[in-house]
C-alpha cells in the first residue's frame, strides 16, 4: 500500500460537472482530491481487506442474532423497548439486507483492524462505484497507469444482483432521503440506477413529505401509496419519531430492514469482542461502565486501554463527539459534539498509518453478505469527518 503522486486529470472539474457530482468540495474545503492515490497489490486486497471483511460481516451476523435474543443487549444498545418486537421480528424473518462499509485501519501489512461498521446509511457511494471507476479509466488511457491496473470496485454491479435479489421484478421503489443535502442525494440515486439496472422502477421522495393515509400506509408527495422504500434516514432516530412507530402497521417494505438497527450501532463493537475476543482484525471494546467491573474480559485488555482508547458514542456519525485518550488525558477530539449525551463505549486506540501527514481509513463495501469494493478517506486528524478528503485507488497485479 502506497500513497502515490499521479497529478489529477487536467479537465477532472468538467467532468465531474458533467457527471453531476457537485461536491467534489464542500463548505470551502476540497472534498475529492485525486492529486494522489493510493495503490494495493492484488495479494493485500484479497487477503489483507477481501476476506477479512467478509468474516466480519458473517461476525456481525452472529452479533446480530445474538443480540436481538437478549433484553441486556437489547437494552445497553439503547434500542427503544416498544420497537423490540419490531427490529428481533425482522430479524427472525430472515429480511435481507442491501449494503454496508466497514472503516478499516490498515498500513498495508495487516491484519486490518475494524473501527466500526455503517451498517445502515453509509453515503460516499456515488464517488465510489462511479467517479472513483471513471478515474481509472482515464488514468490508463491517459497513460498515468498501466493497461493491467485495476480497481476493487464492482460495487455497482453487485447492488444491481442485488436488487435482483431481494425484491420480485418491476418492483416500484421509492428513494428516500433529505434531498437539500447533496451527498444524501448522490446516494440514493446511485441506488436507484443500479435498482432500474436491476429491472425495477425507482421512484426519489423527499423525506420531508413522506405522509401517512388515512388506512397508515406511507405515501408521496402525488398520494402514491408506498409499497417499497430505501430511506436514507438512520433507524436510531425512525426508532424515535412518529414515522417509526407506524412501520410496524403500514405494511411498507423499508430497506434496511430494522435489525440494521443494532449492526449499525457503536454498541455492536463490545459485542463482537466478547464473542470473538482475540480475532485479529477487532479491537477490544467495552461498554463504559464495563471497564469498573474486574471482569477477566476487561481485565485481560485494561493494561492496552489505559495507554491509549478511543470514546465512541453509541449513535456517532462522521466521528462527532469521538475522542482519543492516551495516557489518561484527551489528545485528540472531534469539534461537532452533537452526540455528547449518548451512552458512550471504549475501543482500544489503534494507529492509523501517515502519509505526509495524511491518515488514510479504509472503507470495504459490503453488498448483501459480501465485500465488493474499497474507498478511501483521509484527514490530517487521527478523527475522520464528514469533510475528510476521498482518495482514488488502484490495484496492481
Amino acid at each position: 500500500m502506497q500513497r502515490v503522486a499521479l497529478g489529477a486529470r487536467p479537465d477532472w472539474r468538467e467532468k465531474a460537472q458533467a457527471a453531476g457530482f457537485v461536491f467534489t468540495e464542500m463548505y470551502d474545503e476540497i472534498y475529492w482530491e485525486e492529486a494522489e492515490a493510493y495503490e494495493f497489490s492484488l495479494r493485500q486486497i484479497d487477503d489483507d481487506i477481501l476476506a477479512p471483511s467478509n468474516e466480519l460481516h458473517a461476525m456481525c451476523r452472529e452479533a446480530a442474532d445474538r443480540i436481538v435474543r437478549s433484553d441486556e443487549l437489547m437494552t445497553r444498545l439503547a434500542i427503544p423497548r416498544e420497537h423490540w418486537d419490531l427490529v428481533a421480528g425482522s430479524w427472525h424473518a430472515r429480511e435481507p439486507e442491501l449494503y454496508g462499509r466497514f472503516d478499516l485501519a490498515y498500513n498495508g501489512r495487516g491484519p486490518a483492524k475494524l473501527l466500526e461498521y455503517n451498517a445502515d446509511t453509509p453515503t460516499a457511494l456515488y464517488e465510489t462505484a462511479a467517479f472513483q471507476w471513471q478515474w481509472l479509466e482515464d488514468q490508463i488511457d491517459r497513460g498515468v497507469l498501466p493497461p493491467d491496473a485495476d480497481q476493487f470496485n464492482r460495487v455497482h454491479e453487485a447492488l444491481v444482483e442485488r436488487f435482483r435479489q431481494i425484491l420480485p421484478p418491476h418492483t416500484d421503489i421509492h428513494f428516500g432521503a433529505w434531498m437539500e443535502h447533496v451527498e444524501d442525494e448522490a446516494t440514493v440515486e446511485q441506488l436507484a440506477y443500479a435498482a432500474r439496472d436491476a429491472g425495477h422502477v425507482a421512484w426519489p421522495v423527499h423525506t420531508g413529505t413522506i405522509g401517512l393515509s388515512d388506512r397508515g400506509q406511507f405515501t408521496d408527495e402525488e398520494s402514491r401509496v408506498i409499497g417499497t422504500i430505501f430511506l436514507l434516514y438512520p433507524w436510531e432516530d425512525m426508532l424515535r419519531d412518529e414515522f417509526g412507530r407506524a412501520i410496524a402497521k403500514s405494511g411498507c417494505r423499508v430497506i434496511e430492514p430494522a435489525w440494521k438497527a443494532v449492526v449499525s450501532n457503536k454498541g455492536l463493537l463490545p459485542v463482537l469482542w466478547r464473542m470473538f475476543e482475540g480475532h485479529p482484525n477487532l479491537l477490544p471494546a467495552f461498554f463504559e461502565d464495563e471497564l469498573a467491573s474486574g471482569e477477566p474480559l476487561v481485565a485481560r485488555s485494561s493494561d492496552l486501554l489505559a495507554r491509549a482508547h478511543v470514546r465512541k458514542p453509541l449513535f456517532s456519525r462522521e466521528g462527532c463527539s469521538v475522542r482519543i485518550v492516551e495516557e489518561g488525558r484527551v489528545t485528540e477530539e472531534a469539534e461537532d459534539r452533537r452526540y455528547d449525551e449518548n451512552p458512550v463505549i471504549v475501543q482500544a486506540y489503534h494507529p492509523l498509518p501517515a502519509f505526509e501527514g495524511n491518515h488514510p481509513v479504509l472503507g470495504a463495501w459490503i453488498i448483501g453478505e459480501t465485500c465488493e469494493g474499497l474507498c478511501i478517506r483521509e484527514d490530517r486528524g487521527r478523527i475522520s469527518s464528514d469533510m475528510s478528503r476521498f482518495k482514488p485507488h488502484y490495484v496492481i497485479s
